[in-house]
């Protein structure tokens, strides 16, 4: 089997289709919340949903967000009711992230939005929004890549990369679907 490899220009890199959605000063105002206050342990759990509510987010009620959770662009981001985010969960919010109601995001897990166009010599965007539907569960150390929806009821296993959609129900991991 040959392959042909892409030789990379990095240089051209135009990050052309991506939009981040706020102006500068806003991304710096989230920046500077964000990192000296919001992913501190000392931080009040209570206060993070508002937080976000007020750069942007959508977000209901008896939502649990643990420290150390990193949100790219909270105004792309929207989670339901009764969800819990575990410690160093990262939301990277590219594209938007849409959490539906009684969603867990263990401790570690990665909602990746970005990626890039492997065949493109400048390596532009390639994005896509991610839904968790209703009852999923990001276990521990587990990633879900741009695209994809977590079906409702369905288990993203610890450790396991969800590349593709996760039917309702269904749970996958790092073995594949079961």
């Amino acid at each position: 089997m040959t392959t042909s490899a892409t030789a990379r220009r990095l240089r051209g890199f135009t990050g052309a289709g991506y939009d981040k959605g706020r102006g500068l000063l806003t991304q710096a105002l989230w920046f500077a919340v964000l990192n000296l206050f919001f992913v501190k342990w000392w931080f009040p759990p209570r206060l993070r949903p508002a937080v976000l509510r007020a750069f942007g987010a959508r977000v209901g009620d008896r939502v649990l967000i643990r420290h150390r959770v990193r949100v790219q662009w909270p105004w792309k981001l929207t989670i339901g009711d009764d969800v819990w985010v575990g410690e160093d969960a990262w939301l990277i919010t590219l594209e938007p992230i849409t959490i539906g109601h009684d969603v867990c995001v263990s401790q570690g897990a990665v909602l990746c939005t970005g990626s890039h166009q492997r065949r493109s010599p400048t390596f532009e965007f390639d994005n896509g929004p991610i839904r968790l539907e209703p009852g999923a569960w990001v276990a521990a150390r587990a990633m879900v890549l741009r695209g994809v929806t977590v079906g409702a009821g369905a288990v993203v296993g610890a450790g396991a990369v969800a590349h593709r959609d996760v039917p309702a129900g269904a749970v996958h991991t790092t073995g594949g679907a079961r």
